[in-house]
């Protein structure tokens, strides 16, 4: 639940520079979905500031400036007053910026050896902790070298004493700060296998592998692929049972050249208006059940099927902020449930 810090709170934010994550503890939030973005955003609006860039689509630890909203151009459409927490964001509305620190290893800690620590300890620990790298460090600020199994491998094909010293990798170690951007860190991530990283303090905090970069870009985009495919469908569906006029009809806040009458140009809470008939605006509601009989889903429950599309819509909008964490499973399950119904009506 978000809380409303004191307007004097609000206010104090005025010229500073602060990260996503100063601004979600100030209002008590830890996860930002559509009704905390809102109420964050109004909360800014009514102190007459706004950031830059939205720290609605942000990596948590990402900074953003809070200026003056004067200075802003205003972009949006108004909307009426029912529509006020509908959170359109555009399918394109993805992080400005990723960092090594938003990976979760790179903040995790890792397991390290002392310059004199025996050549077996150190293999030993890594074969019981699954590791395939070892950095020889003193006290996580000073990196001799990283034990890897292909630098144990390299000193037994030279033919060298096994010691510690021998089987470490020591030049040009691939090491980085937390606040480098992720992406440029891809290069060196791919040519050695791994990245250790430096937290704020100048000591190791993390390790990122390749291993991590794949499961990383498995849990962000896995999701992203099927609220795609979700919304692939349903325009098909909408496309093939409704005529330009009913599309139109939830386009009346947008400006007459963004009244396109084409599926194409929906937003996800544009579907509910379309097919919801249990909402406030007794014309879109009427209009809703017509919409429903045009589908031809005899068979489908539509209070059922109203309630998973609203559950995907919030799911869609916590995706697309951009929270750090891992969507939890059961709401990947519950889209890959919907996508499933809807490929069984789709034309």
């Amino acid at each position: 639940m978000t809380t409303r810090p004191d307007e004097r709170d609000v206010a104090s934010l005025k010229g500073r520079t602060v990260s996503v994550r100063e601004i979600l503890d100030l209002f008590q939030v830890r996860v930002r979905d559509h009704r905390s973005v809102h109420r964050i955003s109004q909360a800014l609006a009514d102190a007459g500031l706004t950031t830059l860039p939205d720290f609605a689509v942000c990596g948590l630890r990402s900074t953003v400036e809070v200026v003056p909203l004067a200075s802003v151009p205003a972009q949006r459409t108004s909307v009426e007053a029912d529509d006020e927490t509908d959170d359109a964001l555009p399918s394109h509305a993805l992080p400005q910026r990723l960092l090594l620190g938003d990976i979760p290893s790179a903040r995790r800690g890792l397991l390290s050896v002392g310059p004199g620590t025996p050549l077996s300890q150190t293999t030993f620990l890594m074969r019981t902790k699954g590791l395939s790298q070892v950095p020889v460090t003193t006290g996580m600020a000073q990196v001799h070298g990283v034990v890897t199994w292909g630098s144990v491998a390299k000193m037994y094909e030279a033919g060298k004493p096994a010691t510690l010293d021998n089987a470490m990798e020591k030049d040009s170690l691939p090491v980085a700060d937390a606040r480098q951007e992720f992406f440029t860190a891809l290069p060196v991530i791919r040519e050695h296998g791994y990245l250790l990283v430096r937290g704020d303090d100048g000591c190791l905090s993390g390790i990122v592998t390749a291993a991590d970069v794949t499961e990383r870009f498995e849990g962000a985009a896995r999701p992203f692929f099927i609220v795609g495919e979700i919304e692939s469908l349903l325009r098909r569906c909408l496309g093939a049972a409704l005529d330009g006029e009913a599309i139109r009809a939830v386009q009346t806040n947008r400006k007459p050249e963004q009244r396109s009458g084409q599926v194409s140009d929906l937003m996800f809470g544009d579907y509910l208006k379309l097919l919801d008939g249990d909402q406030t605006k007794q014309s879109l509601a009427e209009r809703a059940d017509r919409n429903w009989e045009a589908l031809k889903w005899p068979n489908m429950p539509r209070e059922q099927f109203i309630g998973l599309l609203k559950r995907v819509k919030d799911i869609r909008n916590r995706i697309a902020h951009f929270d750090e964490k891992p969507l939890p499973q059961e709401m990947l399950d519950e889209l890959t449930t919907f996508a499933k119904v809807l490929r069984a009506f789709a034309p």
